[in-house]
């Protein structure tokens, strides 16, 4: 089973030998185990790896994101294939009925501001009774837009009334960085379960090629949003990154079982599937949120 994530931060060559990643950094030669990594971050422009290993990266649905110059997610490199049938899955997604997915779109905003609520609560924000008070008002479908009210909110009593997601500071930074990661690590099981991520239950950009991945990452922000209202960066840093990418690892508590956060993501996104399927949004199993 994957679950190391392996950040490659400085000019090296990446290759592929029997089962192995090998990283040549000047003198210094590492082996990573493939069947290991889940997510291989590539955050220098000055990484070289060859095709043979990017191919077999590949074969094991390893979610690999390569960075910009600023060392920030740029794009990532996903199968054409995420699964056998995969064939099968398109059918069924394009015939998911519209009122299925409202009411499991609704379910999934439902967490989504229930885990804030759960958040500013923790912090002893009063602005957590007036989430709480939208959880009471949300309609099918989230028709009068609680959780857009709801992310103002939220945003402002974490970061101050002036604080917007526009701004170009260090909050905003590590937040995207993290957003980032997290719809990597969601695609990566839309993909693997054979679906695929341009057709989403809500959003329907036609300049979005990953809708359903930030469709069902909506409820998995609050994580990331933890780990930043704790560290209050003044500065975007490496330390910073490395917070972020470590919750992948970290165990989390899903369907009464502890798992890794990235194996937690992999039932929660089959289990929407599974929902979508028997047209039942109880079957959703969401990972908790534990403060």
């Amino acid at each position: 089973m994957s679950w190391r994530t392996v950040v490659i931060s400085s000019r090296s060559k990446l290759d592929f030998k029997m089962n192995y990643m090998i990283i040549r950094k000047d003198f210094e030669t590492t082996k990573i185990y493939i069947d290991e990594i889940y997510m291989l971050v590539i955050e220098s422009t000055a990484v070289s790896l060859t095709a043979v290993l990017l191919n077999e990266l590949i074969k094991k649905k390893v979610a690999i994101v390569f960075c910009d110059e600023k060392r920030n997610p740029a794009s990532e490199v996903l199968p054409l294939h995420g699964s056998h049938n995969s064939s099968k899955r398109c059918r069924e997604q394009a015939d998911w009925s519209k009122d299925v997915q409202a009411y499991i779109w609704t379910e999934i905003v439902r967490r989504k501001i229930m885990n804030q609520a759960e958040l500013l609560k923790y912090k002893e924000l009063k602005e957590a009774d007036l989430l709480y008070q939208y959880l009471d008002e949300l309609t099918l479908n989230d028709e009068t837009q609680r959780e857009g009210h709801a992310a103002k909110v939220y945003f402002n009593a974490l970061f101050g009334k002036s604080f917007s997601r526009e701004q170009d500071n260090p909050v905003n930074a590590a937040l995207n960085y993290g957003y980032a990661i997290l719809l990597s690590t969601v695609n990566r099981e839309i993909l693997s379960l054979g679906y695929i991520t341009q057709l989403g239950l809500n959003h329907c950009n036609q300049f979005n090629p990953y809708n359903l991945g930030s469709d069902l990452m909506e409820p998995l922000r609050g994580f990331i949003d933890e780990i930043v209202i704790n560290l209050m960066p003044t500065e975007f840093n490496r330390n910073i990154k490395l917070s972020l990418i470590e919750l992948l690892s970290k165990d989390v508590k899903i369907n009464d079982t502890i798992q890794t956060f990235s194996a937690a993501v992999r039932i929660y996104c089959k289990s929407v599937f599974d929902a979508l399927r028997v047209q039942a949004a109880n079957e959703i199993r969401f990972i908790e949120y534990e403060l």
